[in-house]
């Protein structure tokens, strides 16, 4: 069960529309099942006509408004919307009003035993799977109630009544989703052809600008790098500081040509600007040595990758031996994991990596966006991350360390999986879970590599699967056609790696 809360300023014309047919037409046989009072008292009547008379209802829900008088909120009509899972059974009218009074106990609006003196409500039924909750937010005893965080009360309170009347549980109200995009922008990026809105492509920019910089100034030029526009938010008090951010696409506008503008809270809990600070070290001298050399070597590549990959496997060791002794203590590289999927997934210009790692971000949060004590794994996973990042994009065939790296990021993932079901996180078990099955299994067609105005490239394999094709001679799975011989491919300049014993096979998650 999921609950919606909105704000409006007409009670009215809300009640109104609940009673009438709908947009489509979807609102069948509407009536009160719960309220202030007995609902069988405060059921609109029907008039001669046909149709209902509202003033009543409407009169007593205002009364206590006009009471409170300039105290009132801005916007003081609450609504809520409570709607059960498609697949969940039908409750009845006595089961949806435990649910209308349960939220609005929980939330403090009307707790049980103070109905003369809380606020006026109602819960209006027009369909089998969900109701509408309306209340003013002015007491009846004069005062102004507190709605602080109701949105997590009324998620509780779900959750709460899921159990009650077994329900399909949902995930916690715990700040760990990301915003997800509105309607309006869906419709919006539907009618210009995207194919994702553009909340979701500025949440993947922030998140591996945040990876691969090692400073607040790297993080701002990696973002005007990806042709990002971004809006530095200063402080009031102190002329200059640098308070917050926020994130548009130059192609994203408004009717009037300005850019549709995101604050880093906007796009995930952890991307506010006081949340990345806590992740970028002051100083790193191996992160500095990256920075500061006009170009890497080939042999400093090797180096990169292998670091990665012996980081990744050490992280997912880590991990497991603490989700059954101390899961808390594994926080920050679950976090920190993240940094390194998105890093990997820019470097290899990947759509299979850049998914798995928009699947994994729900997993890496702290619940309520708390921010994990630093930890040795966890800063080694950054420092990885950096490195990669320094890489920039990589042009050339794939070779067998970066095969590696991904099978240990899929073997990681799933590691973080386990962790977050010992500690009954279902929500970002599945996601953990989701992006490490992305990262063993195959899309049905890779992607081209992201856009980057100063090293544009024709796409390259996207997955595992090709890039085992491409470097091994034989079938890389039992069964599996090898590749048709075609003319002889050039030889690259430079020295060739080294080929070391091949890597371990991650285990895969379990269902």
């Amino acid at each position: 069960m999921i609950g919606k809360v909105l704000r409006g300023t007409r009670v009215g014309g809300l009640i109104y529309y609940l009673y009438g047919p709908g947009k489509y037409q979807e609102h069948t046989d509407p009536h009160l099942i719960a309220g202030w009072r007995d609902p069988d008292e405060l059921e609109p009547p029907l008039r001669d006509d046909g149709r209902r008379d509202f003033r009543l209802l409407t009169g007593l829900l205002r009364q206590p408004l006009a009471v409170l008088g300039e105290r009132n909120y801005n916007r003081p009509v609450w609504h809520c919307v409570a709607r059960a899972a498609p697949d969940d059974r039908m409750l009845s009218d006595a089961e949806w009003a435990h649910v209308a009074r349960a939220i609005l106990h929980h939330t403090g609006l009307a707790p049980v035993g103070e109905e003369d003196e809380a606020v006026r409500w109602v819960a209006i039924r027009h369909a089998t799977d969900h109701i509408h909750i309306v209340a003013t937010l002015a007491r009846q005893d004069g005062r102004r109630p507190r709605i602080w965080n109701d949105f997590y009360r009324v998620r509780e309170a779900c959750r709460m009544m899921e159990e009650r009347h077994r329900l399909r549980p949902t995930a916690p109200g715990d700040r760990t989703a990301a915003k997800r995009p509105t309607r309006t922008e869906a419709e919006k990026a539907h009618r210009r052809d995207r194919t994702e809105t553009p909340r979701v492509t500025l949440r993947r920019h922030v998140s591996a600008a945040a990876a691969g910089a090692r400073t607040e100034d790297e993080f701002f030029a990696r973002l005007h790098a990806a042709e990002v526009l971004v809006r530095k938010r200063l402080s009031t008090t102190n002329p200059g500081q640098v308070t917050g951010y926020a994130v548009a696409l130059p192609d994203d506008t408004t009717r009037t040509g300005t850019p549709v503008w995101y604050g880093g809270g906007k796009l995930a809990a952890d991307l506010t600007l006081p949340k990345l600070r806590a992740r970028w070290p002051t100083s790193h001298p191996a992160d500095h040595h990256a920075r500061d050399r006009r170009a890497i070597t080939p042999e400093e590549q090797r180096a990169i990758w292998d670091h990665a990959i012996r980081t990744a496997a050490h992280a997912a060791a880590h991990i497991r031996a603490l989700a059954a002794t101390d899961p808390t203590a594994a926080a920050d590289a679950a976090w920190a994991a993240s940094d390194t999927l998105h890093a990997a997934a820019a470097a290899l210009g990947s759509r299979m990596l850049r998914e798995a790692a928009d699947a994994y971000d729900r997993a890496a949060r702290a619940p309520y966006g708390r921010i994990p004590r630093p930890t040795p794994t966890g800063n080694s996973l950054r420092t990885a991350a950096r490195l990669l990042s320094a890489l920039g994009y990589v042009t050339q065939e794939r070779t067998i360390a970066q095969m590696a790296l991904v099978a240990n990021l899929a073997a990681l993932a799933a590691a973080v999986a386990d962790l977050r079901r010992a500690q009954q996180h279902a929500a970002q078990a599945d996601a953990a879970r989701q992006a490490a099955e992305q990262l063993h299994v195959p899309p049905a067609a890779p992607g081209p590599p992201p856009h980057d105005a100063h090293n544009p490239v024709p796409g390259l394999a996207g997955n595992a699967a090709d890039l085992a094709r491409l470097d091994f001679p034989n079938p890389p799975h039992p069964g599996r056609q090898a590749r048709k011989p075609g003319p002889p491919r050039p030889t690259r300049p430079g020295p060739r790696p080294r080929r070391g014993p091949d890597p371990p096979r991650p285990r895969g998650p379990t269902r």
